[in-house]
């Protein structure tokens, strides 16, 4: 009897003491959208953070190392990021052969600046760790510059990394 009464009291107990409790408001939050490393290149691909990460990568996956100078407020950049990250050979070729890396700042190494600092600019890097010099756009005064419109000239040079790379090494 005196268990009956004990496991009664203890029901009680519990029950009552869950009365008192005010209830939790949770402060509704809205979600964040993260802030990716693809700066809208390329959402699907894998960007390095930093260019000491993307030369490491380069070296230990054998892959050269794509870098993209650029400028968040820059209507050049902005025009060809749409067309970069609409392409999808270009998006394919990007994932599958090359490391890759977005700046919207100067590096401290000046072989990704051999003829000025202008944006937007693409730089190829080999994974000897050699900046190419000899893959080119086709502006004379900036060598390393891309349009729009400069796109399967891009893409040409995507191959040319490719294949010297192979050829090279």
């Amino acid at each position: 009897m005196m268990k009956g009464f004990m496991s009664v009291l203890l029901v009680l107990v519990a029950v009552s003491s869950s009365w008192g409790k005010p209830e939790k408001s949770t402060p509704q939050v809205q979600k964040r959208v993260p802030q990716t490393l693809s700066r809208g290149w390329g959402d699907q691909l894998i960007w390095c953070q930093t260019y000491e990460e993307a030369l490491y990568k380069s070296q230990a996956s054998n892959k050269p190392l794509m870098v993209i100078f650029h400028l968040d407020d820059c209507p050049h950049s902005q025009a060809l990021k749409q067309v970069f990250a609409n392409n999808k050979e270009i998006q394919k070729m990007a994932d599958e052969d090359f490391i890759l890396l977005n700046l919207v700042f100067e590096t401290v190494d000046k072989h990704l600046n051999p003829d000025g600092q202008y944006v937007p600019r693409i730089i190829f890097v080999d994974p000897s760790l050699t900046v190419r010099a000899d893959i080119i756009g086709r502006y004379s005064n900036r060598m390393y510059a891309y349009e729009p419109n400069d796109i399967k000239q891009l893409l040409a040079n995507m191959q040319a990394a490719k294949k010297l790379l192979k050829t090279e090494l």
